[in-house]
């Protein structure tokens, strides 16, 4: 009986903990504190949508550069394109080793720097929240206080930040048209509009969701969702990824005078 008792009373436990909210650490102004490095551990930067592996484009190398599968982060798995938008995003696709930004070491937007393959780090203060990309040393600076107005498109966007809860509730806009969502072509206009909600669900994890809306490309909203892990190794830091190098022979070598011998 008093092992009946026993395991009655551990199932009750199990199930009252499964149904509490995490509550994350705080910073010294009260706030959750999401400081650290993250990463997400995905394919989405190939295709947000679910896919299967396929060849890379230089064919030469076998596996190598080929694109791992991946079960989509789209919620429901649709991208709701307007008809013209989707014939825009095919020809992206079948031509994306020529046209994608991330090919050219251009600056990768939101949400799509969140999801490239290396880590980011977030830095927070009162009145400002400071992310950190190792790709292309890319900045984000969110702020915290009453909301402000971007004075012109940037590649990165203006971020107004606000808490909800244990949630951090980041509003993007002024994004310029000239970054992708990822390899598969998935594109936007400069109406891009973008919310994200980082939301911490353990010591070393975040959850993180944007919902996007363009009415020049899209019919309706659309959300993408994902977990961010800590990199917790003692010595984890961002390194240096300056690739503008590795992209100025693609980009400026049909400029020379001369070709190389």
């Amino acid at each position: 009986m008093t092992a009946g008792l026993l395991a009655l009373s551990m199932t009750v436990l199990s199930a009252v903990s499964q149904g509490q909210t995490y509550r994350a650490p705080r910073t010294a102004d009260g706030k959750p504190n999401l400081n650290g490095i993250w990463q997400a551990l995905n394919s989405a930067n190939w295709n947000l949508q679910g896919h299967a592996a396929a060849q890379g484009p230089v064919y030469a190398l076998g596996a190598a550069f080929s694109i791992p599968p991946g079960l989509g982060v789209v919620e429901g798995d649709e991208i709701p394109y307007l008809p013209t938008a989707l014939a825009t995003k095919k020809a992206n696709q079948a031509d994306w080793v020529k046209l994608d930004p991330e090919v050219k070491c251009y600056l990768p937007g939101v949400p799509r720097a969140t999801y490239l393959p290396y880590p980011f780090q977030i830095v927070q203060s009162q009145k400002n929240i400071l992310i950190s990309y190792e790709y292309a040393a890319a900045v984000r600076i969110i702020n915290m206080e009453a909301p402000t107005k971007s004075p012109a498109d940037t590649w990165m966007g203006w971020s107004n930040g606000r808490w909800e809860g244990e949630t951090l509730v980041v509003d993007v806009t002024s994004l310029n048209d000239q970054t992708w969502f990822d390899r598969a072509g998935n594109f936007h206009s400069d109406a891009l509009h973008v919310v994200e909600r980082y939301t911490p669900r353990s010591a070393d994890t975040l959850n993180y969701e944007a919902t996007i809306e363009d009415p020049k490309v899209f019919s309706r909203p659309w959300k993408i969702s994902m977990p961010l892990y800590r990199r917790v190794e003692k010595n984890a830091k961002l390194l240096e990824y300056k690739c503008v190098e590795f992209a100025e022979e693609l980009l400026y070598g049909p400029l020379r005078k001369k070709p190389r011998n």
